[in-house]
């Protein structure tokens, strides 16, 4: 009897197995030397809106992890769309590849990242065979998306993106955390966009401004997400969480304030990597940054699906 049970759970197991594999299908695409990344398309039918996923800041790939965090979230996003018949494709950020492209950190800027949003765009648009381009961009990815969506997509989906530029963001979380550093963490910042490096910081800071990365964020400070939004002439969605702690709520409310003819969706208990998180448990929210079988919050998908549907109308 025993055995009839467990070879019982085990079949239906694998007939679950197989049903999830055949919603979707998976291939991997290189586009150019900095660009490797994943294609996901419903099983059955053709897409008729692609989604490009662009990641959040750091060292991230394409599924939105880095090498000491693993959460899966754009990979969770792609294999639910695909689910709801929308094809995406994801990629990892350029920066996971300094050793094989012989870049070097000091050598990147925030518009090489515009540059490869850009070209994704540009492949899709000569090679694919779907009647929407939708750009997707997640917290850094927001902006990098908002730029390279101008006059290449269809529509813009910005999720927990910022809504000042980022010398402003950084400074308010510096001094959220360690009060004492907020006025140097500015002045350090200011220098940086005025003369493009500085040696003014704490050397508590030495991990942000370390020589190496401030070209990177002088690129970054160029731009104000606001006023860029403001130029989209295309649907736009803004998406945040109410459990966010990197991005508040307020920033969302910024973006569409620039764009008021936009969308907005604030998910209640919704946090920076799409997981629902009740209440203000701050250990639990932490550890889902860590955590790849937690579900996606339940609310995420169908307001994105929605706003894709009213496209193809």
């Amino acid at each position: 009897m025993l055995k009839k049970t467990i070879f019982g759970l085990l079949l239906a197991f694998l007939i679950q197995l197989t049903f999830a594999q055949e919603t979707f299908t998976e291939e991997e695409l290189t586009i150019n030397n900095f660009i490797d990344g994943t294609l996901t398309t419903p099983a059955e039918g053709t897409a008729s809106s692609l989604v490009i996923l662009i990641q959040g800041s750091g060292p991230t790939d394409r599924n939105s992890n880095q090498p000491m965090m693993k959460n899966d979230a754009l990979k969770k996003m792609a294999h639910r769309l695909a689910e709801e018949g929308i094809a995406t494709f994801r990629y990892d950020k350029r920066i996971m590849k300094l050793k094989q492209s012989e870049m070097k950190e000091k050598d990147i800027r925030f518009t090489h990242f515009i540059e490869d949003a850009s070209t994704v765009l540009d492949y899709f648009g000569k090679n694919g065979n779907h009647q929407k381009l939708v750009v997707a961009g997640h917290s850094q990815g927001s902006l990098v998306g908002m730029l390279a969506a101008k006059d290449k997509a269809d529509a813009f989906i910005s999720i927990a993106g910022a809504g000042r530029s980022i010398d402003n963001i950084i400074t308010e979380q510096i001094g959220q955390q360690l009060p004492d550093l907020r006025e140097n963490t500015r002045t350090a910042l200011d220098e940086i966009k005025q003369n493009g490096s500085t040696s003014n910081y704490h050397p508590f800071l030495k991990s942000m401004f370390r020589p190496d990365v401030q070209p990177f964020l002088a690129s970054w400070m160029q731009f104000d997400p606001a006023s860029e939004i403001a130029k989209l002439n295309i649907p736009v969605l803004i998406i945040n969480g109410t459990s966010d702690v990197q991005m508040k709520t307020k920033e969302a409310e910024l973006l569409k304030e620039a764009k008021p003819d936009s969308e907005m969706a604030i998910i209640e208990n919704m946090n920076h990597v799409f997981r629902e998180i009740q209440g203000n448990d701050q250990l639990t929210n932490s550890k889902s940054y860590n955590e790849p079988n937690r579900p996606l919050h339940p609310e995420l998908i169908p307001i994105m699906t929605d706003f894709i549907r009213n496209l193809e109308k």
